[in-house]
């Protein structure tokens, strides 16, 4: 498993502008596939955002399509979400997740590293 550490969260305006980085201790961080996650008070981990080991291949909820991007740079063991337009539905924690399988995905179960999560909150 891989030490996951989320920073950049906050309490901002609708329409405001957030990015979330997720720094990762391993020498193998190119070899995961990472994703990002959220949960809202009373309801379940959703899947936001998902990148290959290299970043050719990008996954988006359907909530957050064309208004939030994921990135990553391998060589700082780092890897992004710009959130822009921000609504209070995207009200939650956020948490990063890498992936070891043997295949793109962005399904929660298939994450087995997590960090702790950080707060962001979009007022109306």
């Amino acid at each position: 498993q891989v030490q996951l550490v989320e920073s950049g969260g906050g309490l901002v305006q609708a329409g405001d502008s957030l990015r979330l980085s997720c720094a990762a201790s391993t020498r193998t961080f190119s070899s995961y596939a990472m994703g990002w996650f959220r949960q809202a008070p009373g309801k379940e981990r959703e899947s936001v955002a998902a990148i290959s080991w290299s970043g050719g291949s990008t996954y988006y909820a359907d909530s957050v399509k064309g208004r939030f991007t994921i990135s990553r740079d391998n060589a700082k063991n780092t890897v992004y979400l710009q959130m822009n337009s921000l609504k209070p539905e995207d009200t939650a924690v956020y948490y990063c997740a890498g992936s070891t399988a043997p295949y793109f995905t962005s399904r929660l179960p298939d994450f087995g590293s997590w960090g702790q999560g950080t707060q962001v909150t979009v007022s109306s």
